[in-house]
């Protein structure tokens, strides 16, 4: 049985990290499986790149089952097959050059009701699909390749021309502006109807979204409301959608699993963790063309209906490359998420490092998550990103000329106001971004209780505070290449700078904005004299705001 410590106590929140971690978690329940073994030959199955297995993968599977569980034993070769659906007790292992590919054919797939972004709603069957079952694993070294060509969009901007006047000249259709090429007639009128797939009170029938069935791209493989799950050693490669996506379960183990899918594929997501209680995720390797290691517990009212958050998970040794995020909380996370430990990962090229993400509307509370050891070079984006206006644009942008951000209105406080806290990240390195750390709270709702300690940040901005409370940085060194101030604090209560290290000869170190909000301020252990100006205060804002002190 898996035995792991994650931390109580995160931070103390008087500023020094709490000196011991209490061990009261309970283990991840591990999968077991007697040790007979059936072979997919056995039922038929040929490997020989063109028969369609779906039957024999099946009956392997059934038959495994009945007889009460065992490993289903696909061998070397290549092996073609529709969508499969797992059983409980079965142990489905890809043997050394095992190479299992699924159907390119879309009249394969068949609509189901599913749970699609947070909400329910009608998809396209996953390739491998799993529902109320218990010890259930796919294991061994082989290769998964979902297809996932058959369904994606592709953009004209991402794609050489070449490939590009050859996808345009095999078929399928255009966008009006002629950037987009979907498959089919069906995957481009999806993208004319809102929430598209979601189950509504006028559309509660799988034949109500027939028109759009092409475009309600599957996910690669769903276990739901499933308990003991192991998944192991494999390659999934071009997913249709999201790729791993264990959800609403229990003792999820994701043990050395390698996810591959193109840079610009669309919603192709490594690993979704929604709802999930206990889980542990390890020594993977994740290149997607979406976010990367995600945690998630559904959106708005039904997430926060369902009240199952995602808690007591464990992510160690782990490498990103390219992806939107590296380590990602949201942005459907309305059942909340709480107890989330992730240490010594890699990443390499994501758009941003390490991502939390919501929005009004949402709800769902984020706390008690310790990121520790991460390394980034080439993010594009932020380094570190906390962020309550995930897909909307800038509430205060700063107008062209000005210094000073516009006021942004408050809206009430109620369930659907989402809430970030108590949230520690330590040792932390990163070579190239855009921005070092962006901080970006609600005016009605802060971002609260944040540390950061111990980090080497290049970026062309170094920190950039927006709606917070207690907000501590510490033995961080901010090396911004082109814009000033190294550090912005707007709006915002309750700051401590403290050991803060930064380029010689900058022109301006702080500046704190926000007259309504900003108190106490406090640049602690910090050699201001480097910068040619250590202090520069917005319009209205009193010195008495902000405590400068080298001690």
């Amino acid at each position: 049985m898996l035995k792991y410590l994650l931390p109580v106590a995160l931070l103390n929140f008087s500023g020094a990290y709490a000196q011991s971690f209490v061990p009261n978690l309970p283990p991840v329940k591990a999968t077991s499986f007697p040790r007979d073994t059936v072979r997919i030959t056995q039922f038929g199955a040929v490997a020989d790149g063109l028969t369609a297995n779906t039957k024999a993968f099946t009956d392997a599977i059934d038959a495994c089952s009945r007889k009460g569980g065992g490993v289903v034993l696909v061998p070397r070769g290549h092996w073609r097959t529709g969508p499969l659906t797992m059983r409980s007790n079965v142990n489905l292992h890809l043997a050394a050059g095992a190479f299992v590919q699924f159907s390119n054919q879309l009249a394969d797939y068949q609509l189901i009701k599913t749970n699609w972004e947070g909400l329910d709603a009608v998809r396209n069957q996953p390739l491998i699909y799993g529902q109320n079952l218990e010890n259930v694993a796919i294991t061994g070294h082989g290769i998964l390749d979902g297809a996932g060509e058959a369904w994606w969009m592709v953009q004209k901007g991402r794609t050489p021309e070449g490939e590009w006047k050859q996808l345009v000249a095999s078929g399928g259709y255009l966008n009006e502006k002629q950037d987009r090429w979907y498959p089919s007639a069906q995957s481009l009128k999806g993208t004319t109807v809102k929430e598209a797939g979601v189950l509504t009170p006028e559309k509660q029938n799988v034949q109500d979204f027939a028109d759009l069935k092409d475009y309600l791209r599957p996910d690669f493989l769903v276990l739901d409301n499933c308990k003991r799950l192991l998944l192991e050693g494999v390659t999934l490669q071009n997913s249709p959608a999201w790729t791993v996506h264990p959800m609403r379960s229990q003792d999820v183990t994701v043990r050395n699993l390698t996810v591959r899918n193109g840079p610009y594929t669309p919603n192709t997501d490594a690993l979704d963790l929604e709802s999930i209680n206990r889980a542990l995720v390890e020594n993977c390797t994740f290149d997607v063309g979406d976010d990367a290691i995600c945690i998630k517990s559904g959106r708005n009212e039904q997430g926060r209906a369902r009240a199952m958050p995602t808690e007591n998970v464990l992510i160690r040794n782990c490498t990103v490359y390219r992806a939107h995020g590296g380590f990602v909380i949201g942005s459907e996370m309305s059942g909340g998420a709480r107890n989330i430990y992730a240490q010594n990962l890699t990443f390499v090229g994501t758009d941003i490092g390490i991502r939390f993400k919501t929005t009004r509307g949402r709800g769902g509370v984020v706390e008690n998550i310790f990121i520790e050891n991460v390394d980034m070079k080439d993010i594009g984006g932020e380094a570190i990103l906390f962020d309550m206006y995930y897909m909307i644009r800038d509430p205060s942008p700063q107008v062209a000329g000005s210094k000073e951000r516009p006021v942004s209105p408050a809206k009430p406080v109620d369930e659907s106001t989402p809430q970030f806290r108590k949230i520690a990240i330590r040792n932390i390195t990163c070579n190239g971004a855009k921005t070092a750390i962006l901080v970006r709270g609600l005016p009605e709702m802060a971002i609260k209780d944040i540390s950061i300690e111990n980090a080497v940040l290049q970026a062309e901005k170094g920190l950039v505070c927006i709606e917070a409370d207690n907000i501590q940085l510490k033995n961080v060194t901010l090396l911004p290449t082109s814009t000033d101030p190294v550090m912005e604090v707007h709006n915002s209560r309750n700051i401590t700078l403290n050991g803060i290290k930064y380029p010689a000869g900058t022109a301006t170190l702080l500046r704190v904005s926000g007259a309504e909000k900003a108190k106490n301020v406090r640049l602690l252990n910090t050699d201001p004299a480097q910068a040619r100006q250590p202090l520069e205060l917005g319009e209205k804002v009193t010195k008495k705001v902000v405590t400068v002190s080298k001690k």
